[in-house]
């Protein structure tokens, strides 16, 4: 299990989390920062100057689910982890990463007074920011930004108000949620990761002005198509269909059109396989008005354009989308290997 400390920089986070694997029987305390300073040191620094933070590196969210995985079966029990995540879209894909390696994860805030954290950013409390000047204008640039992840993060996160606590009775108040199960386990899923080639099924679903339905999963950063992966001896199509209708609650009347099959190559950690897209039709609005998300595996749809489309989809997913797109004008079906057509 892992107890995830998150909150605002200043909120006492790894304070609180040394006093509390004194109170959690094997329990060991995991800090993802220090994956953070290591990549500094090993990246090139062009790579570095294109991001503003290490959390920006797919390569240190990756590596924060693998090094807890590997600490869990080193030591096992229990991982406390202080570790401020502000980015929906990062907490779901390292979360969901968790999940498909079957590691619960509770997830705690820490909430003292914004007063408190504005103090604490003056003073420089916690390590990792720049020094002087530049370290309280680091520390003051985080405060917004966290207050504008509260509404989400509060969603699944036990709350904990830390006015008038010290270090010692915030772990004390922690370690009895956990006990209790106030503190719950985060419904975020994934599927297990693949350990071969995939075939995967997605089906494009269009409006009255022929925009795109478009999903944004919990579980990996991008959005994404409805569908997924073709359960063994499932016709593709039917396995598009069925997904449409366990993520959307849209039951297809007819089995939809090939539209691209395009083989993604192996990338690791990432092992490829054959990806299809149908053409699935045009919802009317009354369909539309009945999409109903699974909550723990989607977290928004839409309808988009093209163009809006090139803004919200991994780039392979993009080229993917547009020669689906040019084979439905057409009335054709493509075949492409990663997004080139042959």
């Amino acid at each position: 299990m892992i107890i995830w400390i998150n909150g605002a920089f200043g909120a006492g986070k790894t304070a609180t989390a040394r006093e509390l694997i004194d109170l959690i029987p094997n329990s060991t305390l995991y800090d993802p920062g220090l994956i953070g300073a290591g990549l500094r040191v090993m990246l090139p620094p062009k790579r570095l100057a294109e991001v503003s933070d290490y959390q920006d590196l797919p390569s240190w969210r990756r590596l924060v689910v693998d090094t807890a995985a590997a600490l869990l079966a080193e030591v096992g029990g229990v991982l406390v982890v202080p570790m401020t995540l502000l980015r929906q879209e990062y907490r779901d894909e390292i979360f969901g990463g968790l999940a498909s390696r079957r590691i619960p994860v509770r997830q705690v805030l820490l909430r003292p007074d914004e007063s408190i954290l504005r103090g604490r950013a003056a003073i420089g409390v916690e390590p990792g920011p720049p020094g002087g000047a530049a370290g309280e204008q680091w520390a003051y640039g985080r405060i917004e930004p966290y207050l504008a992840a509260l509404e989400w993060i509060t969603e699944d996160a036990h709350v904990i108000d830390t006015a008038g606590l010290d270090h010692r009775q915030t772990a004390h108040r922690i370690a009895e949620a956990v006990r209790t199960g106030e503190a719950g386990v985060c419904e975020i899923v994934q599927t297990p990761e693949p350990t071969t080639e995939t075939l995967a099924a997605g089906v494009l679903l269009f409006d009255e002005e022929d925009r795109v339905l478009l999903v944004d999963p919990t579980y990996k950063p991008g959005w994404e198509f409805p569908g997924g992966v073709v359960e063994q001896g499932e016709a593709p199509a039917r396995a598009g269909m069925r997904e449409v209708a366990e993520e959307l609650g849209i039951r297809l009347d007819r089995v939809p059109r090939l539209l691209v099959a395009d083989w993604e190559p192996p990338r690791p950690p990432g092992y490829g396989g054959l990806r299809l897209l149908y053409d699935g039709g045009r919802l009317g609005g009354d369909e539309a008005a009945r999409v109903l998300l699974p909550g723990a595996e989607l977290r928004d749809w839409r309808f988009v354009t093209e163009q809006e489309a090139q803004r919200l989809l991994p780039p392979l997913r993009y080229e993917r989308l547009r020669w689906a797109l040019r084979a439905r004008e057409r009335g054709t079906a493509l075949y492409l290997e990663a997004g080139v057509p042959y």
